[in-house]
């Protein structure tokens, strides 16, 4: 049972980075999130162009249940009920959209 101890402790100390080898890894990454560094509009843009279903659906999806809240609070009950049936509707479409993307990208 010692031995056991002794043999992990001294393969820990083999294994341990000095403080150079952290600050060299520290000022390597640091260069490599510069080179990549993108603003969220960016991100916002690039996303949208790799799989714009995605967003149109969660607009979609937000845009019915506001529009059906409403028809709730004023009482009218066929179109609030409409846009409830549209919301769970672009709540499939925008997991089925995320599903497609998954399986595109993996393909990659």
């Amino acid at each position: 049972m010692a031995d056991d101890k002794n043999e992990l402790a001294e393969a820990v100390k083999k294994t341990e980075f000095t403080e150079l080898d952290w600050l060299t890894l520290r000022s390597d990454l640091g260069e490599v999130q510069l080179k990549t560094h993108e603003t969220s509009g960016e991100k916002f843009k690039r996303k949208f162009y790799e799989n714009p279903f995605v967003p149109i659906g969660c607009g979609l999806t937000t845009a019915a249940l506001c529009y059906g809240l409403w028809s709730f609070s004023t009482g009218k009950r066929k179109s609030s009920q409409n846009m409830m049936r549209l919301r769970v509707f672009a709540q499939g479409f925008t997991i089925v959209a995320l599903m497609l993307g998954i399986v595109k990208t993996s393909l990659k």
